[in-house]
C-alpha cells in the first residue's frame, strides 16, 4: 500500500525537461493551411497515366451494343446541371496578397508574424512563427496552444497534430553576450480547419506564405526549414 501511494505521488509531480535551468524553452507553432484544390499533375506523371489508359484500352473487354445502349439511355429526362469549376488563380494570387488565405490554393500556406521575438537582436522586430516561452503550463503543447491563441484568439478552427513537437532548434548565445542563456525552440504543427480568414493580432504585420516564399524570410535557416517542412 505504501509503494502504491508513493507511485501515485510520483504521477502528480510536475513534468520536467532534459535541460538546464538557465536555458529558455520556447514553444513555436507551424500553423498551416492545407491545399484546397488538387495540385496540378506533374507532366511526367500525366504522360504515364495517358500511356497506361491507352494501353488498357487496347486490351479492354468489349461488351455487346445492347448492353452499352442501356447505359446511354439511362438519365434521359433528368435535369442537366452545368458544372463550372472555380478558377485556380484567385484575385489574391494576381495581386500577390500574402495576407489572404485565398491564394496558392494547391499549396500549403504557413503563418508568419512580424514583431518582437525571443531571439531577435536588440529587441528589433523580425519575422517569426507564433511562439511563447514555457512557464507553468501543464505540458509543452499547452504552451504552444497559448502561443497560437494569443495571436488568432479562438482555437475552434484549428487542429494540433499530435502532442509532441516534431522539430526543435537550439540557438546558442552570441559571443558578445555570454550572460544570456541559450534558447531551445520546440515546434508544434497546427492546421486550419474550415476557416477562410483569421483576425491575426499582437504583431506589426503577418503573411501567409508557401514553403518557397517562407525560405525568403529565413535565408540563413533554409537547410533546417527544408528538413522540417517536407511538402
Amino acid at each position: 500500500m505504501q509503494r502504491l501511494a508513493s507511485f501515485s505521488r510520483s504521477l502528480k509531480t510536475t513534468r520536467g525537461f532534459c535541460t538546464t535551468s538557465a536555458d529558455k524553452i520556447v514553444a513555436a507553432v507551424l500553423f498551416e493551411r492545407l491545399p484546397v484544390v488538387v495540385p496540378k499533375i506533374d507532366p511526367v506523371v500525366y504522360a504515364f497515366q495517358e500511356f497506361s489508359y491507352r494501353w488498357g484500352q487496347q486490351y479492354r473487354r468489349k461488351y455487346p451494343d445492347d448492353v452499352l445502349g442501356k447505359s446511354d439511355a439511362r438519365g434521359k429526362g433528368d435535369i442537366q446541371i452545368e458544372y463550372v469549376p472555380a478558377p485556380r488563380i484567385t484575385e489574391a494570387d494576381k495581386n500577390n496578397d500574402r495576407k489572404s488565405l485565398q491564394r496558392a490554393l494547391d499549396r500549403r500556406l504557413y503563418l508568419l508574424l512580424y514583431g518582437n521575438s525571443y531571439d531577435s537582436p536588440a529587441g528589433k522586430p523580425v519575422w517569426h512563427f507564433p511562439e511563447k516561452i514555457y512557464e507553468k503550463e501543464e505540458t509543452l503543447r499547452k504552451c504552444a496552444e497559448s502561443a497560437l491563441q494569443s495571436v488568432i484568439g479562438d482555437l475552434s478552427h484549428t487542429y494540433f497534430v499530435g502532442n509532441a513537437p516534431f522539430a526543435h532548434m537550439i540557438i546558442p548565445p552570441k559571443e558578445d553576450s555570454n550572460d544570456v542563456p541559450s534558447l531551445k525552440r520546440f515546434f508544434f504543427k497546427s492546421q486550419v480547419i474550415a476557416a477562410n480568414k483569421f483576425n491575426v493580432g499582437k504583431c506589426e504585420d503577418y503573411v501567409w506564405v508557401t514553403k518557397d516564399e517562407l525560405l525568403e524570410y529565413y535565408p540563413e535557416q533554409a537547410a533546417f526549414l527544408n528538413k522540417m517542412i517536407i511538402s
